[in-house]
């Protein structure tokens, strides 16, 4: 079998190729969906999110988050999932040790996926994979990816699945308890639309 070593010699590497399997990993494992979302799919959704929620705390809340860093920390906030698969939520946070044990998966399979990557590239990439979680910028993303769930359930309850309906209002509460004025600009001005059929978009 090939190790990365042996492929390291070769000059060929597997970080991208690992991350482009992102597409194969399925969210939301436990809940029945009228539309199958994966994690790639997703970490898009969160870097615009995060990209949005950036430019409204910093144009309209004198803020000075880092837009790049904000964003490249969505893009990968999920790269350990294509080692560990996207475990449910009640098992992933049953309890503290449980919760604390999958952190330190979480925390090797990045380790593992960075040193995919050439040596001179992992300065690079490393602070994004490993993202500073006290930062301003990481607790914007955090939001932006409860944001985006928050679309997923608004999705699933316009296509009349009532699965979703206590996941919606759990979100939801949990966004408003944050007290960022950013998300709550983009509730007010940019959540209504998510609820309009695509006939209903165009008439606007």
């Amino acid at each position: 079998m090939q190790t990365q070593e042996t492929k390291n010699e070769k000059n060929t590497f597997d970080f991208y190729a690992y991350l482009d399997r992102m597409k194969f990993i399925r969210r939301w494992p436990l809940m029945r969906c009228t539309r199958d979302e994966n994690i790639m799919e997703h970490s898009q959704c969160v870097a615009l999110i995060t990209h949005a929620l950036c430019a409204i705390k910093n144009t309209l809340f004198g803020g000075h988050a880092d837009e790049g860093k904000a964003v490249l920390y969505a893009v990968y906030h999920e790269t350990s999932e294509v080692m560990t698969g996207d475990l449910p939520t009640p098992v992933k946070y049953y309890n503290r040790g449980i919760q604390g044990e999958y952190k330190s998966l979480e925390k090797l399979a990045c380790e593992k996926l960075v040193a995919t990557l050439p040596e001179e590239l992992r300065g690079s990439v490393s602070p994004y994979v490993f993202a500073n979680e006290s930062s301003e910028e990481y607790k914007i993303m955090k939001a932006a990816d409860r944001l985006a769930a928050y679309v997923k359930c608004l999705e699933e309850l316009r296509c009349g699945n009532s699965e979703f309906l206590k996941a919606k209002a759990s979100i939801e509460a949990d966004l408003h308890s944050r007290k960022m004025p950013e998300v709550e600009y983009f509730f007010e001005k940019f959540i209504p639309a998510y609820l309009l059929s695509l006939d209903e978009l165009e008439s606007l």
